[in-house]
């Protein structure tokens, strides 16, 4: 205790103030901050797990309104299509009352087809004007771009596609194909021979209707094709002659599983008693068609007439495929996949849709999706699962319609579905078709809204809430714990500071030593 030159409990002193006021340094940052977090050196690792969570709630912050700004998106878009639809729902009026030959003068005609034309001027109009800070969102802007479509392919729809690279290959195979439903009813001769003073009645039914018809003997089987043919838009069944005028082949008009054809002999009149029926098929009756042959008739009768007199029904078959090797939901000649990655529907043509194998010209594709669509980024993560697109087709009047029916130009005037001069019926099938590719397409839209976009936003949110939650435990400050520190660190350095004054005074007790 007699050294003067080197202060041991000095230097100890100085030490732990310098360690204390750090402490006390370090609680007055975090507690001005907020943050236990300020710089690397706090905790390294708890600052690299800190920023990464800042990172990712950032995108998610992000995400949430690119999901907004897609709901505004597809708001403007639903705002035109429903204008659409009042539109197409004004031109069905339009051409019903048109259809009315009596009591309608040619000039309330031509004042109608006025009103058409001005229907269908609009509904370009509208179709090209409906945008979103200049994007015309109903033109066929956002609609799918597509190439080497075969001609197997009469009709297709790609509502939704998501693929890396230049394009996405649609494969499409045929594994069982569409039917009509159909029959033969086998005479036996060119012309109908039956008891003399009776008539021979059948009920003719189909998917749309039934009539019943009634033939006396000696009519022939041309004319009874024609009047079946005659009441085709009533039942939906058609006629034609085969296998040398003695036999009717009945067919519904469309393909599916929901058509069918229906015979209901009411009064046969005697015909079985009237001779053997044609070669092959030994008595007059019902016949079915051949599972392998449509055109031709199975050599097993179904029913004779006098036991047809509860009916005899065939119905149609669904065509059967695989698209991109997911097996299709299918109706009629039409088949539809619904996925994350891919909603096309294909509407095949006759003959590819009852013949088995690949739709298209050898290992080829039936179409390429080269790109196109409205794509939303609706995730954090930039990548292909985070992205949402869908395709908004174009509404214009040239677009809206089908190959089968036709489009719904050929409503104008001097068109061929005008209804001055024109195909009034047939001016109404276009006009329901492109009502229901309308209403199809707002549901679509609406769906995403309410299904993709609504739940992608309140799930972002929470993830939002979860991520901010983690970062706040790992980087923001515990005020109850640190303020404890801070009033033990204040003690700490006072303590420290009176310590090293009394350290700093004991060197003096030696000078007693000199007297």
């Amino acid at each position: 205790m007699g050294r003067i030159n080197t202060n041991v409990q000095s230097l100890i002193a100085q030490r732990v103030l310098t360690q204390n006021n750090s402490g006390l340094s370090q609680a007055l940052e975090r507690l001005s901050t907020g943050l236990k977090i300020n710089r690397g050196k706090d905790d390294p690792a708890g600052l690299i797990a800190s920023e990464n969570l800042r990172s990712e709630q950032k995108s998610l912050s992000q995400a949430v309104s690119n999901a907004d700004r897609a709901d505004q998106v597809v708001n403007i878009a639903e705002g035109g299509l429903q204008e659409i639809s009042s539109l197409l729902t004004e031109l069905q009026g339009l051409v019903t009352n048109s259809a009315s030959k009596a009591g309608l003068s040619v000039e309330e005609k031509n004042a109608n087809q006025l009103q058409i034309d001005s229907i269908l001027q609009t509904i370009d109009r509208v179709s090209s004007a409906t945008n979103f800070q200049g994007i015309k969102l109903l033109n066929g802007n956002f609609d799918f771009r597509t190439s080497g479509v075969q001609s197997g392919v009469a009709d297709f729809r790609v509502n939704a596609a998501k693929f890396s690279g230049a394009s996405m290959a649609v494969d499409m195979q045929v594994t069982a194909s569409a039917q009509q439903g159909g029959m033969f009813l086998s005479f036996g001769g060119t012309s109908l021979d039956i008891n003399t003073g009776s008539s021979f009645v059948i009920e003719i039914s189909g998917t749309r209707g039934s009539r019943e018809l009634s033939f006396a003997s000696g009519t022939t089987l041309n004319k009874i094709v024609d009047a079946i043919n005659t009441f085709s838009d009533v039942t939906g069944v058609t006629a034609s002659l085969s296998s040398g005028a003695t036999r009717i082949g009945l067919s519904s008009s469309e393909f599916g599983s929901a058509e069918f054809v229906s015979v209901k002999v009411i009064n046969a009149a005697g015909i079985n008693s009237t001779g053997n029926g044609d070669a092959g098929t030994p008595t007059r009756g019902v016949y079915n068609r051949q599972a392998a042959s449509f055109n031709a008739a199975n050599t097993t009768i179904n029913s004779s007439f006098t036991s047809a007199t509860n009916g005899v029904t065939d119905y149609g078959q669904d065509v059967r495929a695989t698209i991109n090797g997911i097996q299709a939901t299918s109706k009629g000649k039409t088949a539809r996949i619904n996925t994350d990655f891919l909603d096309v529907e294909v509407t095949l043509s006759t003959a590819e849709s009852q013949g088995l194998g690949n739709v298209g010209s050898g290992s080829n594709p039936a179409f390429h999706i080269t790109g196109g669509g409205a794509e939303f980024q609706l995730a954090g993560k930039v990548d292909i699962a985070g992205k949402v697109s869908m395709g908004i087709r174009d509404v214009a009047v040239r677009k809206l319609g089908n190959s089968s029916v036709g489009t719904l130009d050929r409503l104008a005037s001097g068109k061929a579905n005008n209804i001055v001069s024109g195909d009034v019926a047939g001016a109404q099938q276009i006009v329901a078709e492109a009502i229901s590719q309308v209403s199809g397409l707002r549901g679509r839209l609406g769906a995403f809204q309410k299904n993709t976009v609504g739940a992608t936003i309140r799930s972002l949110n929470i993830s939002i809430e979860n991520t901010a939650a983690a970062q706040s435990v790992i980087r923001d400050v515990d005020f109850a714990q640190e303020t404890a520190q801070l009033t033990r660190s204040q003690i700490l350095v006072a303590a420290s500071t009176n310590i090293l004054q009394l350290a700093n005074q004991t060197p003096q007790s030696a000078l007693q030593l000199l007297g």
